[in-house]
């Protein structure tokens, strides 16, 4: 594929800091909070080697920093020892982002030679039954506590992730726990997302305000108990907030998401604006895409907002917070997002949460899966 010219740098913004790479949507597991789109890209419409070398090329001349290789299961690609290489030659933290179903210690091996910086592993709960229900795939638990002392003995440093939700949300400290068993140097405690998939389960994940207190205390003494020795990312869930986070960092100011097919986005939920198109590195650099696209423009900054969001003195703090949310639960990308105790469906949303939290949980929804 044939790099793209660079173009002129639109005046007062700033180039990204990481790409989100999303190499594939095939994934062994089939997690019911899943982030990818219903609509999952096929094999057949996956970027190619050579595209996805561009890409990350691209990524390192526009100044990016990091790649996050995500999906899906990233190492579902066969060329993924290729595409590491192709990011470390292009200046770039690499983050590999895995259920670690498909590693063993020689794949591992390749690919920290190929240049592989960091290893973030999913795991679903602290014990196996509860783990593998989550994620739809019997065994999937055990096959990833043996692969973390793999990813240690080879030297990579570990992030442990996990998805929270009324299923596994008492198990907080037992998760903490497994990643100091584990020799994590970081464990992300991430409260569910409301979109996609996630939106499909909501009646089925979403978790008690007294449960998300508990979790929540937890955290913080864990983080007093072992500050120095294990880092602990706490992501809060939106439905009992009273004020929304910065979603992906704002619109278009910190990340940059290639999908599998090559859709340029600013953030991996993006497609859901149905009013919005979005370009494709087959047709794009995504420095054009950054600088100068009407979508990547569209809800950048704060010159979007209407009120009270126009005047809030957190409007450069949380940045409006999730245009797909908004969009999901308002009816309009451009609305306040619910998650604000400014917007008028605040206390709506939060009855419904207390609502679903409080009645039987629903059968899952699995994702789509398929390798």
């Amino acid at each position: 594929m044939t790099s793209m010219p660079e173009v002129q740098v639109a005046a007062k913004v700033d180039p990204p800091l990481a790409l989100l790479a999303e190499l594939t949507h095939r994934c062994p597991l089939r997690c019911p909070y899943c982030s990818n789109p219903k609509e999952l890209a096929g094999r057949s419409a996956e970027l190619s080697t050579e595209a996805w070398l561009d890409v990350l090329a691209q990524a390192g001349r526009m100044g990016m920093l990091q790649v996050h290789l995500s999906g899906g299961e990233p190492t579902a690609r066969r060329d993924l020892e290729a595409l590491i290489a192709g990011a470390r030659a292009a200046g770039l933290y690499t983050n590999l982002i895995t259920s670690g179903l498909q590693l063993d210690r020689a794949r591992l091996e390749r690919l920290k030679q190929a240049g592989l910086d960091h290893v973030q592993l999913s795991v679903q709960d602290s014990e196996a039954t509860g783990a593998d229900r989550i994620a739809g795939l019997a065994g999937a638990h055990q096959r990833k506590l043996a692969i973390a002392p793999v990813i240690r003995a080879a030297g990579l440093p570990l992030t442990l992730n996990v998805v929270i939700h009324r299923h596994n949300i008492a198990h907080v400290p037992d998760l903490i726990a497994l990643a100091e068993t584990l020799d994590a140097s970081r464990i992300e405690v991430a409260h569910a997302q409301y979109y996609g998939w996630g939106l499909d389960n909501r009646a089925a994940l979403m978790p008690t305000r007294a449960q998300l207190e508990a979790a929540t205390a937890h955290v913080t003494e864990a983080r007093a108990r072992l500050k120095g020795r294990l880092v602990i990312d706490y992501v809060l869930p939106d439905y009992y907030a009273r004020r929304p986070k910065a979603c992906m960092g704002g619109w278009a100011r910190r990340f940059m998401v290639v999908a599998p097919d090559g859709q340029i986005l600013p953030c991996h939920a993006a497609t859901t604006i149905p009013d919005l198109s979005f370009p494709s590195v087959r047709a794009t650099s995504l420095a054009e895409a950054w600088f100068h696209d009407p979508a990547f423009a569209r809800f950048r900054g704060t010159d979007w907002m209407r009120e009270p969001c126009r005047s809030c003195d957190r409007r450069e703090i949380d940045w409006g917070g999730c245009r797909c949310q908004a969009l999901a639960l308002a009816g309009a990308a451009d609305a306040v997002d619910p998650a604000c105790a400014l917007s008028p469906l605040h206390e709506k949303l939060v009855a419904l949460a207390e609502s679903e939290s409080a009645t039987a949980a629903p059968a899952f929804r699995y994702r789509g899966t398929g390798l």
